[in-house]
């Protein structure tokens, strides 16, 4: 029997989750506090080309921010240094403008209830402000950076336009007016906004459905007053064209959610006896929405989307995977596949890269924004396990798509002899820092990662096997390093997360384990050594210290090595980080990091592959349709 699709969504509609919620589409999202809109929280408008570079006076260039080792130029000062400040923190994420209620200072909410509903993609509030009753409809269109509202009864909305912020979390800076300037045209009953920040530019139009009348009092503030209020809000790099209607925004939604949640994989908890299973679907149902809200756009989402900023707004290609290899196992490749061509275009600066390092090939950035340039850091700098994700994206794909073996080889190909060439001597490293990052003070030491270690040689015969595919011969020099590449150090039974001292940590990442699991199976990872490294981690780790997306891995570990108990305990662990929120959102560090979507990508994954894979234990009633096993 099918899943009743609508029946499961509709599940874990979020209701009174006491959380902003946000409406999106991938590529513009919009966070809303309990009025359905920007009323009281500092919360954020961002679209995926919304970004900001502060002045530059004193000409800081990414040669400014390196350090030479052993005669290899890495930009790791930061934040010893300005130059390495000012390019760490430019550009950043903008928040485009608020939306809210205008309401006196102080205002006061009273009774309040909301409903997000995710097949629709509508946020309903309902509340008092100061003993006024309000009901407020918030939906964002699903092709389009517009959001659209509806207001019932006497109401002002103010829209406010920020100056842009390089600090943590925020994106908005309401204390330097001087900084940008905002000028408008009004025409009927629209109004188009002309925005400069600095060097940056961009463009939005309001346009209201009834007796309203807009004011303009100052200070990048606008106040529109009326009686059931419809008000559509278009932002773009160009000036805005024509804008649909509240209610053509709100079927257009409709209808996306509902293809969305019907086209795509599905899986279904219901009937299991496991009292943990209602809440693993929610996560999972949540999950789904949030990734495709905030990480299926057309450039690596930052680890907290499009709600707030994270390291200065900019994404982390290492966490990519996490964010989004996700879709193409639950049946939507699209959604992964919006962003790839970002490194394509990037592909000349990676190049250049490697060349500069003495390298072949391309070498991927880690902390970064759209113009591909590298932050400065004294961890970023020397992370590599993202160069290898490219490989698994295409090879995702090819499973998916066959034509995606003409559509990447390229890439797969420059990726491939990167790595080849940064293995030459059959180790990797030094200077490095693994994915547990707790070894970056010994950078110019650490060498052989088992998680890497097993990574790069899938990595190089999946390449390799791509050359078969394609008809070429096999690359000698890759096939040399393959066979040459060190093995992962074994130290009382179990697997070192390093080749060298201090060998193992136990803090932050237990990335050891990613090496049967996240990585498929190689020669280099013997499965019962890896059995007991799993267990170990589990016994003795610090796990508080880890991270959301390291209950994933330690549940696709079980799952590669056959033991289901082991997979969704993994998956469900009581920690800190492991915690979902009403709202669905992964929780790291409150008021910090209020959110981790590679936690969400993570779960995501795992789930696909445990449910392909029938990997659920005794108590577990599992429905599965359109989801695949990883590779």
């Amino acid at each position: 029997m099918s899943i009743d699709r609508k029946a499961l969504v509709r599940r874990h509609t979020v209701v009174d989750a006491g959380r902003p919620l946000t409406v999106g589409n991938g590529e513009f999202a919009f966070t809303a506090d309990a009025t359905g809109l920007q009323t009281f929280a500092p919360l954020g408008t961002q679209a995926q080309w919304g970004w900001h570079t502060m002045p530059n006076p004193k000409g800081h260039e990414p040669a400014d921010a390196c350090t030479d080792y052993d005669g290899v130029p890495y930009p790791d000062l930061y934040p010893a240094t300005e130059a390495g400040g000012w390019l760490h923190v430019n550009p950043h994420r903008l928040h485009l403008g608020r939306i809210g209620l205008d309401v006196p200072e102080g205002a006061a909410l009273g009774r309040s209830a909301q409903t997000l509903d995710l097949w629709t993609g509508l946020l309903s509030s309902s509340f008092e402000l100061d003993g006024l009753p309000y009901e407020v409809e918030t939906v964002c269109h699903p092709e389009r950076d517009l959001l659209a509202v509806r207001v019932s009864g006497a109401a002002g909305i103010r829209i406010a336009f920020p100056y842009a912020s390089d600090g943590w979390h925020t994106t908005a800076d309401w204390d330097r007016p001087e900084r940008h300037t905002t000028t408008h045209t009004v025409s009927g009953s629209r109004c188009d906004f002309t925005r400069v920040l600095d060097a940056d530019r961009y463009h939005v139009a309001a346009e209201w459905a009834g007796a309203a009348r807009l004011s303009a009092p100052g200070g990048h503030v606008y106040l529109l007053r009326g009686q059931d209020l419809e008000l559509v809000v278009g932002f773009a790099r160009e000036p805005v064209g024509a804008l649909p209607s509240f209610t053509q925004v709100r079927t257009a939604a409709a209808a996306h959610w509902e293809r969305f949640w019907s086209e795509g994989g599905a899986v279904s908890f219901e009937g299991s006896t496991d009292p943990r299973a209602p809440e693993l679907e929610r996560r999972v149902v949540l999950s789904q929405y949030l990734t495709a809200v905030n990480c299926a756009g057309s450039t690596p989402p930052q680890e907290t989307g499009l709600v707030v900023n994270s390291w200065s707004g900019k994404f982390h290609l290492e966490m990519h995977w996490w964010h989004a290899a996700h879709f193409v196992l639950w049946g939507r490749p699209e959604l992964l596949e919006r962003s790839l061509p970002w490194y394509r275009s990037i592909l000349p600066q990676a190049r250049e890269t490697a060349a500069r390092q003495g390298f072949r090939g391309a070498r991927w950035p880690k902390q970064v924004g759209p113009e591909g340039r590298e932050s400065p850091s004294e961890i970023g700098a020397f992370i590599v396990w993202q160069q290898p994700h490219l490989i698994y994206f295409a090879e995702l794909l090819r499973r998916a798509r066959p034509e995606a073996l003409a559509d990447y080889q390229d890439l797969v190909f420059e990726t491939a002899e990167f790595m080849a060439s940064f293995a030459a001597g059959g180790h990797l490293g030094p200077p490095l820092v693994p994915a547990q990052e707790s070894y970056y003070e010994s950078r110019r030491t650490v060498r052989d990662p088992t998680f890497e270690l097993a990574y790069w040689w899938w990595g190089l015969e999946t390449a390799q096997r791509w050359r078969g595919l394609l008809g070429l011969d096999p690359e000698p020099e890759w096939a040399r390093v393959m066979d040459g590449l060190a093995r992962p150090l074994v130290r009382d039974g179990v697997y070192a997360a390093i080749g060298v001292e201090p060998y193992t940590i136990r803090t932050d990442h237990p990335s050891m384990v990613g090496a049967l699991g996240f990585v498929p199976p190689t020669p280099l990872i013997d499965p019962e050594i890896m059995r007991a490294t799993l267990h170990d981690v589990l016994a003795a780790w610090d796990l508080e210290s880890t991270w959301g997306w390291d209950y994933p891995l330690l549940a696709l570990c079980a799952a590669r090595l056959g033991e289901p108990e082991t997979a969704v305990d993994a998956l469900l662990l009581e920690t800190p980080k492991n915690t979902y929120l009403p709202d669905g959102h992964n929780q790291q560090w409150p008021g910090l990091l209020p959110l981790y979507l590679p936690g969400n990508g993570g779960l995501l994954a795992a789930v696909a592959h445990l449910a392909a894979t029938r990997c659920f234990p005794e108590g577990w009633r599992v429905q599965a349709e359109g989801v695949a096993a990883m590779p």
